[in-house]
């Protein structure tokens, strides 16, 4: 067995595969590989399982998933046997929940904590991978499968002199383990996206003054967030088997009732009812289930935007300071809406600054605080809420060598290339879990990465059963794919917008829509057609040794 601890230097040795990231994919996918009967080890970059959920642990750090919709569905036992306390789990519950999972199933063994990976070198002749980590421990094996997560390379701002900050500086996604106390403390935030939008209200309810820096106001819907009551989670419980598979035929991984109507048919009264329901629902997606076009046509998704617009109007009581709350500058849901408790009311304290980076952009980090081209804000704690390089910054990070010794970085110069959002053509039996181009964050990622475990193990299962040892995507169907991708996202309001969607908040990215925009059950639809069809699109092979 892999030890679970980081261990001295190792001479190589030899696996069925390696996973790489130890969160809710990895973990999932490392069972379904023992299941096969494989050898398997997990690298894990931190010093614990849960990935994002080990990581992420920033003050009102949560789902914005219901909780009973964001988990495993694979073990019926495990559906019944596990108890949700709220309606969206905070940050240590989903933890213990992660842990929970692998100590059931007895998955620890197969992990190595502290340990990045670095490098994956392609043997051609052989077929197999050659990966090195940070511990100058070194693997082969038949298959890699990067678990790294869609959300895990945090973005740090392109904002000068924070080594000459004299105070605490940190990130919400490298959140101190032991927390950090703002009591007494001038706080400034950076950044007002989900994870700002969590933070925000806690650490103003504790601070002694909050600046927060916003460049892109957000749309905030409420999340109602309570503890779950005992009867609706018996009754859920009750018909979890019939709820799982619905989750799975959806188009994004929650179970509702499709919408039928356009907005613009419905008259303003009946829109406004309908989005008055969907605020108080505490749904992310409740406005969306509103009608069928609110995220295809410009008219009909400036009634929901306004529609939301009108709720900072009612909330935040200065209005010069509600209308900076307000988006204005892209469609509703284009960029991921947040769910937040109590965030536009945060705005009437009267320590807390709003401050308009488009208005007053920041110049750079001083000794003492932060200087805008208005001045300088003292504070004595800066928290970065400046996001993620989204869906293939985790991927880059690794130094991966294909086919003919060309890197994955250099295929990707122009934007992720890849055929169903798995494999990358001239690398072959790499596969890739939540990754670019396939439905991921636009989705119940719970729901995604089973599909996708499931869909890589039947693969590995399929190649090992005809005594193959490779297979690859074709540069044909990898070109198609992205082309549907593409075609998929220029139906709706996404591809035009600068977001982390689209590669835009991180400097010289490729501008390319990065995720599967036509649903969970059409995107499951194609995958199973391509393996019914004898995975078509791909070439499968045999080692001649």
């Amino acid at each position: 067995m892999v030890t679970t601890t980081p261990g001295p230097p190792s001479a190589p040795r030899s696996v069925d595969a390696v996973v790489v990231g130890a969160g809710l994919s990895g973990l999932y996918q490392l069972h379904r590989l023992r299941e096969l009967g494989l050898t398997a080890v997990v690298f894990e970059a931190g010093d614990d399982i849960g990935g994002t959920w080990y990581w992420n642990r920033y003050p009102g750090a949560r789902c914005d998933i219901e909780s009973m919709s964001y988990s495993y569905s694979f073990s019926p036992e495990l559906d019944q046997e596990w108890e949700w306390s709220e309606r969206y789990a905070p940050q240590p519950e989903i933890l213990r929940y992660i842990h929970h999972v692998a100590d059931r199933f007895d998955l620890r063994g197969d992990v190595v904590l502290g340990t990045r990976v670095t490098r994956a070198v392609y043997d051609e002749d052989r077929h197999f991978w050659r990966v090195s980590t940070n511990t100058a421990r070194v693997v082969t094996a038949r298959f890699v499968i990067l678990a790294t997560g869609c959300m895990s390379a945090p973005k740090a701002p392109e904002i000068p002199g924070a080594d000459s900050f004299t105070g605490q500086i940190h990130h919400t996604a490298q959140w101190p383990h032991e927390g950090v106390s703002f009591t007494g403390r001038r706080v400034a935030v950076i950044g007002t996206g989900c994870s700002g939008v969590q933070a925000i209200p806690i650490i103003a309810a504790e601070a002694a003054a909050l600046t927060v820096f916003q460049r892109t106001p957000a749309y905030v819907l409420p999340a109602h967030n309570r503890p779950l009551r005992t009867v609706e989670v018996e009754e859920l419980k009750a018909h979890y088997p019939q709820f799982r598979q619905a989750q799975r035929s959806s188009r994004g991984g929650t179970v509702f009732e499709p919408p039928t109507r356009s907005a613009l048919e419905a008259d303003e009264a009946e829109r406004m009812a309908s989005y008055e329901a969907a605020w108080d629902s505490g749904l992310l997606n409740g406005l969306l289930r509103t009608y069928t076009d609110i995220l295809t046509d410009e008219t009909a998704n400036e009634t929901a935007a306004e529609f939301i617009r009108s709720k900072i109007r009612s909330i935040v009581t200065d209005p010069a300071t509600a209308e900076l709350l307000s988006p204005r500058t892209f469609p509703f849901a284009t960029k991921r809406p947040c769910l937040g408790t109590g965030y536009y009311a945060t705005y009437n304290l009267p320590h807390v600054t709003l401050v308009d980076l488009r208005m007053t952009p920041i110049e750079t980090i001083t000794p003492r605080g932060i200087r805008t081209s208005e001045g300088e804000h003292i504070v004595d704690t800066i928290v970065l809420a400046t996001g993620f390089d989204a869906l293939t910054g985790s991927q880059l990070a690794i130094d991966i060598v294909g086919k003919g010794g060309v890197s994955l970085r250099t295929k990707w110069a122009d934007g992720p290339r890849n055929y169903l959002g798995l494999v990358s053509s001239g690398f072959p039996n790499l596969f890739t879990v939540l990754g670019p181009l396939s439905p991921s964050v636009l989705t119940n990622i719970a729901v995604s990465l089973e599909q996708q475990v499931e869909w890589i193990t039947d693969c590995i299962a399929h190649l090992r059963e005809r005594g193959l040892t490779e297979i690859d995507a074709t540069p044909r169907a990898e070109a198609e794919w992205g082309t549907r991708v593409a075609e998929l996202a220029a139906r709706t309001l996404y591809p035009a917008v600068d977001s982390w969607d689209t590669g835009a908040n991180v400097p010289g990215k490729p501008r390319v829509f990065l995720a599967y925009a036509g649903g969970l059950d059409r995107y499951q639809e194609e995958c199973d057609a391509v393996s019914r069809g004898g995975y078509t699109g791909f070439v499968l092979s045999a080692s001649p040794s």
